[in-house]
Formats: C-alpha cells, structure tokens, sequence
C-alpha cells in the first residue's frame, strides 16, 4: 500500500484514495463531501464509462427510438436537431437505460442476446475506465492543481479483477498510486439496496457466465419462456443474486490489495477531517 501507516497517510502532501464496494453504500455522497472542500478531484469511473467509452451507444439508442417518430425522424435526417446524452456524477440514467433489462418487450425489456451484447461493452468499457485512474491524478494535479484525489469506482470493478492473482493488470497498476478502500455493508444494507436499486436502477455489470446461470436459474424458477419475462421482476432477482457474488470478492481485494471501512463508518462521514481520521484508523486496524 501507499500509505504503510496512519501517519504516512495524513502527513501525505499528495492523497490519493480508491473507494470500491457495492453502488449505494456511500462512494459518491463522500466524493461530494470531499470535492466541497476544493482540494479533491473527484474521478468518477461511471461517468467515465458512460461519456468516454458508451457515450456514442447511449446516444445512438436515442437516436433509434427518435426514428421511429416521424416528427423527429424528419429533423435528425436533416440534422436540425441533435441527441445527446445528459449523464452526470449523480444521474446515471443514461447509461442504466441503455444497458436496458432483459424480458418482454411489451413491458420495457429488451432480447436477452442483446443484453449480453450490452453487457459485454460495459466491460470493455469499465476495463478501460479503470486503467485511465492513473492518467486522471497526474491531469488533475498538472492541468487544475487538486492536491488530493479520490477515485469513486463502479459497484462493478470486483468482476473485472482477479483478487488472488498478484500480477492482475488493474489492481497492480492501482496499489501503485492510490490507496483502494472497500465500503463493505451488512446484510440490512443489502436488503436496503435492493430495494433502492428496484425504484431507481443503477448501472450493473454481469459476468457473463454469472448472468446466463441467472437467467436460465429465473426461467426454471417461473417456468416461464424469454419472451414472457417480467424485466423488473429478473433486475431484482438477478441483483440480489449478484450482492451474494460480490462480497468475498469485494473482501479478497480488501484484504490482498487495500484496506476495509463500513458502511456505518462511511455514513458519519460529514467533511474531510472525518474522512482522514477514519482512513487512518483503517490503516491502524490494518497493521
């Protein structure tokens, strides 16, 4: 690690933090928390995802849904009009509704093929994301000055890493420059994420192998066809499938490459000075 101790970490002139865990446990309020201050660079690897590398599918699946408009078709066609995604730090909608859900069309869901062809550029995308960490702290300090740098990861990153191989090509890169922090809930903090995840979806990521195991799984479990799946009732079966995955994942990486806080820690985080203390008393309990 980075930062071998507590004093190694606060005496830092330059920090640089990685927070991983599931979507909804505190990433992005304490991104907030420390960007108010003015002397943290908030990187947000899904909005990276969704303007870097998806911007143009996201874009394009508007313009798709806008042809079959005649009105709008007409203005595209001449170019009087432009489509664009409005995705920020704190709206991901953009990207949740082209990675869409798998199921009747009648009810919003899209063919299960097309799913995993989605899927599929998520991770390519989310692989690249993280890779461009390390060139986001050098920007950050060079072009606007942050001394400080947080990286608020995808609820995904623990599917795009091997926590048990030392030589894995992200989280080696990573431990090289910022210190990785999981935010690890409870079993009632997953029952409160599901059902924060059901009313307003965020991006998710599926192993591929995961995802059709779930899927034939749901289709057995309903006896039920593709065609006739209800696209809300697999997102909340194959998510709650999924919390149950990620967690030792989620502990591997913590306990081979970084350090680990809760949830309730991170949510008595109200400024900066909270947050350097907690870290710190992470990096004590760690050593």
């Amino acid at each position: 690690m980075i930062y071998p101790t507590p004093d190694a970490y606060l005496s830092a002139p330059h920090k640089a933090v990685a927070l991983f865990g599931m979507s909804g446990l505190g990433k992005t309020r304490i991104a907030n928390v420390l960007r108010s201050r003015g002397d943290w660079f908030h990187y947000s690897v899904d909005y990276r995802i969704g303007t870097r590398y998806m911007g143009e599918h996201i874009a394009d699946n508007f313009k798709r849904a806008a042809m079959q408009v005649p009105f709008l078709r007409e203005l595209l066609m001449s170019d009087s009009v432009s489509i664009k995604s409005n995705l920020t730090f704190e709206n991901l909608a953009p990207l949740s509704t082209y990675l869409g859900k798998p199921g009747d069309p009648s009810q919003g869901g899209i063919p299960f093929d097309e799913y995993v062809n989605r899927q599929r550029q998520h991770r390519v995308a989310e692989d690249a994301a993280m890779q461009d960490t390390v060139h986001f702290i050098d920007r950050a300090e060079q072009i606007y000055g942050y001394p400080h740098f947080l990286c608020d990861t995808s609820g995904s990153l623990c599917e795009v890493v091997d926590p048990q191989d030392p030589a894995d090509p992200i989280l080696s890169r990573l431990v090289e420059h910022v210190l990785l922090v999981q935010i690890r809930g409870t079993e009632a903090d997953a029952d409160e994420l599901v059902r924060r995840f059901v009313k307003a979806p965020k991006p998710m990521y599926y192993p591929e192998d995961f995802l059709r195991a779930s899927w034939d799984a749901y289709l057995a479990e309903k006896s039920t066809t593709a065609d006739r799946v209800d696209p809300d009732d697999f997102i909340r079966f194959g998510f709650r499938r999924l919390l149950t995955h990620r967690l030792p994942r989620y502990d591997a990486i913590a306990q081979n490459w970084g350090i680990s806080v809760t949830a309730a820690d991170i949510a008595a985080v109200q400024d900066a000075d909270d947050f350097d203390a907690l870290i710190s008393r992470a990096l004590s309990a760690q050593s």
